[in-house]
């Protein structure tokens, strides 16, 4: 499985999207279930998209992030390409639909 780089604070968080082409953000909190279980699921899905970097964002750690990023609820996840956003789902994630839309963008924009 793939490793998220944690993003501690927001100048990290600004900069992991600036510098990556194709950045992915996982924001989630401590106590969230639905977070620790919906990432393995993630983390697996990525396996199919090495050239998607990697974030997560402890939303309790890096309290900004929900004004930055207009999020009321968490899980959100984020893609963002050559710093804009294409993708958001957010707290319940259909995997399969997901995975549609990450491929139609990673194919347009990688292959």
């Amino acid at each position: 499985m793939r490793k998220f780089e944690e993003l501690k604070d927001m100048n990290t968080v600004e900069s992991f999207i600036q510098e990556n082409h194709l950045a992915f953000l996982y924001i989630s909190r401590t106590d969230c279930s639905v977070c620790h279980a919906l990432l393995p699921q993630v983390q697996e899905l990525m396996m199919k998209y090495p050239k998607i970097k990697l974030g997560h964002i402890n939303a309790e750690d890096v309290e900004e992030v929900a004004g930055r990023f207009s999020i009321f609820t968490v899980p959100v996840l984020l893609l963002f390409v050559e710093e804009k956003e294409y993708l958001r789902e957010a707290r319940i994630v259909h995997m399969d639909l997901f995975n549609e839309k990450v491929i139609k963008i990673y194919v347009n924009l990688v292959e």
